[in-house]
């Protein structure tokens, strides 16, 4: 079956899975069929497609650049652009972090300096614009802006990190008014800050509000948990839970690793009435919670070093999480974990053994390993990119590692950060500089 779209963060179902079927397992020595490919503006954020529009932002020189393509031929269809200043305090791309989120007639994108647009998704016309950092008090991050907006209900919820109690927002999506905001100090004030030494509890930095960031780089889910609706926020400080509809706080739990250049990035994986939170930074490794069925707390289900995600969402299939843990390149694993009960069920190294991986010369081939990547299932195949172009398709199979195939993609180069993206059987890959699609429909 094919026919999916990929309309926004993690997908149709915002959970890394798409309902399509009739993939191939077999990539083999030359790789799927490429159908197109495209030099673009820099940025890690991955494209989104509906109706066969594909939407990619991205930065061009001073601006970023909102661009609409066919999706079936990266044909130009229209494009908005404003101007960004932008740059990244660690070197890294000074391109939006954010994947698109496309309505039946709405384009959303959320840039680097934390510019909200929506956009008209047939022609790109301008409704409303919110310059969210001039709004609110946003401390400047360490990467820019790097949550994605979800729809609600007609809310855009977005974990923004505003001071002192704006770590969340609800928007209307049709005029950008402020519905609500909440998350900040009143919703932590007085907590335990578990996993720290001592029996310290949180007190708020008036005398220097800056130094409490809250954003982090989690995208928001909602969820019904006991029969009400839930927004789960990561922020840098830990685990918020909001009704979505009036931003009441529900509970927070403290998930911060202990060193002060760190940041939570992982989207939390919810199912039942399980939240997983994880995080690479000095061990923090991943705690399991279970929502009590008032839904204003929580009872730790498990915790420890099993998976410690970086920045990408594991795969949850048939009761097991799949997903490439690891802090650094070197570090990098591939993992399955038992959801309920978190065993680890079996580890593959995937480190690179060197440094210098972001020097490679033009033509110079990468290591055959994954490093740290993103995953997707589709079909009862996960597919896999790794940070330096590697393409895999493994079996969801809890026993041990089953790799069905892997090639190397051409114009893949480190760093590839973005998600796949699978829309009407086609397998969409973006680098730094490249946007690339491939035919991922099985021979007949």
């Amino acid at each position: 079956m094919f026919g999916a779209d990929w309309p926004e963060f993690l997908g149709p179902n915002r959970d890394n899975t798409s309902p399509e079927t009739g993939l191939t397992e077999i990539l083999g020595p030359s790789g799927p069929a490429l159908v197109w490919e495209k030099r673009v503006g820099t940025g890690y954020s991955a494209p989104s497609i509906r109706g066969g529009l594909l939407v990619l932002h991205e930065r061009v020189g001073d601006e970023e650049v909102v661009r609409a393509l066919r999706a079936e031929d990266a044909g130009p269809v229209w494009e908005h652009r404003y101007s960004s200043r932008y740059m990244d305090p660690f070197g890294y791309n000074n391109g939006p972090r954010c994947s698109p989120l496309l309505t039946a007639d709405r384009c959303y994108t959320f840039g680097a300096e934390g510019v909200l647009l929506c956009l008209d998704l047939g022609s790109g016309r301008l409704v409303w614009r919110k310059d969210t950092h001039r709004e609110f008090d946003v401390p400047e991050a360490f990467f820019g802006v790097g949550s994605s907006p979800v729809l609600e209900d007609g809310l855009l919820l977005i974990a923004l990190g505003g001071q002192p109690d704006s770590a969340v927002v609800a928007v209307d999506a049709a005029t950008g008014k402020t519905v609500w905001a909440n998350g900040g100090e009143k919703t932590w004030t007085g907590l335990p800050m578990l996993g720290w030494p001592g029996e310290r509890r949180v007190a708020w930095n008036r005398a220097d509000p800056a130094f409490e960031k809250q954003a982090s780089y989690c995208t928001p889910v909602v969820a019904t948990m006991h029969g009400r609706r839930i927004v789960f926020c990561v922020m840098r400080q830990g685990l918020v839970a909001l009704d979505p509809k009036t931003g009441t706080h529900l509970f927070s739990r403290w998930f911060r690793a202990r060193q002060d250049a760190s940041v939570n990035a992982m989207t939390p994986v919810v199912q039942g009435d399980q939240v997983l939170l994880s995080s690479a930074y000095y061990r923090s490794g991943s705690v399991a919670l279970r929502v009590r069925p008032d839904c204003r707390g929580y009872d730790d289900a498990w915790a420890g070093l099993q998976l410690e995600m970086h920045w990408a969402r594991p795969v949850l299939a048939g009761g097991h999480l799949y997903g490439f843990s690891g802090r650094n390149e070197p570090d990098a694993r591939f993992r399955c974990v038992n959801w309920e009960t978190g065993e680890l069920k079996w580890d593959r190294p995937e480190g690179w053994p060197n440094a210098g991986h972001s020097k490679l010369a033009e033509g110079e081939k990468p290591p055959d390993v994954y490093g740290r990547g993103s995953v997707i299932l589709a079909d009862g195949k996960l597919i896999a990119l790794g940070e330096a172009g590697l393409l895999g398709v493994f079996r969801p199979e809890p026993a041990g590692v089953v790799e069905s195939s892997r090639w190397q993609v051409p114009r893949m180069r480190y760093p590839c950060w973005a998600g796949p993206v699978l829309s009407e059987g086609r397998l969409f890959l973006r680098s730094e500089d490249w946007l690339v699609c491939y035919d991922l429909r099985r021979p007949n």
